[in-house]
């Protein structure tokens, strides 16, 4: 077991990967470790979707490119056209190219899906950290909307994706990027 102040320093974000696929028990085990996180009355209402085919996971790529797209169209003065030249580039994978994908989301109709997932999420980044694995929140991944596409997927009408986390072995590790110190507001005694 990783110390866990190591742990906290180990995870880093992934987008540089191997060739080599991830076992799918070692998925299957964190996924199960994620889902001891905390979660709102404890309604544990996150829903897991594997994706572990590279073709798959390019047919995401290309469908959350092209809706990022359309939305930067409609969207003109979004913070998101930092990325436009990325999403018209045929080369770029949003999911970095990684062997695996795992989407965590829930009913939209959960009021608490967005903190829960994030919870599960944070939980499942460690787990893989600690098995020497690699992952990234791949924010961009969100926007799969082409409903014969989700049902595929597995997700249903009201499933959204909170976390898309790609998933692998590390090619390069960044370095830890300086912190900023927080802030604390006030401290109340």
């Amino acid at each position: 077991m990783v110390d866990f102040f190591d742990l906290l320093v180990k995870r880093r974000s992934i987008r540089d990967f191997q060739d080599k696929e991830v076992a799918l028990d070692l998925v299957e085990e964190m996924i199960k470790e994620s889902c001891l996180a905390p979660s709102s009355g404890n309604g544990q209402p996150w829903r897991f979707i594997v994706v572990n085919n590279k073709a798959w996971i390019e047919r995401l790529s290309d469908e959350s490119k092209k809706n990022l797209l359309d939305f930067l169209e409609a969207n003109p003065d979004s913070p998101l056209r930092k990325y436009e030249q990325a999403m018209k580039s045929k080369t770029f994978n949003v999911f970095y190219n990684a062997p695996c994908l795992v989407f965590i989301g829930g009913s939209a109709a959960v009021r608490s899906i967005q903190v829960d997932c994030a919870l599960a999420a944070s939980y499942f980044m460690f787990s893989a950290a600690q098995r020497g694995l690699g992952t990234c929140w791949v924010g961009l991944g969100v926007n799969i909307r082409d409903p014969q596409m989700r049902s595929h997927m597995g997700m249903e009408e009201d499933y959204q994706i909170v976390a898309p986390i790609i998933v692998g072995y590390p090619g390069n590790v960044p370095e830890v990027p300086e912190r900023m110190p927080p802030e604390i507001l006030r401290i109340v005694s």
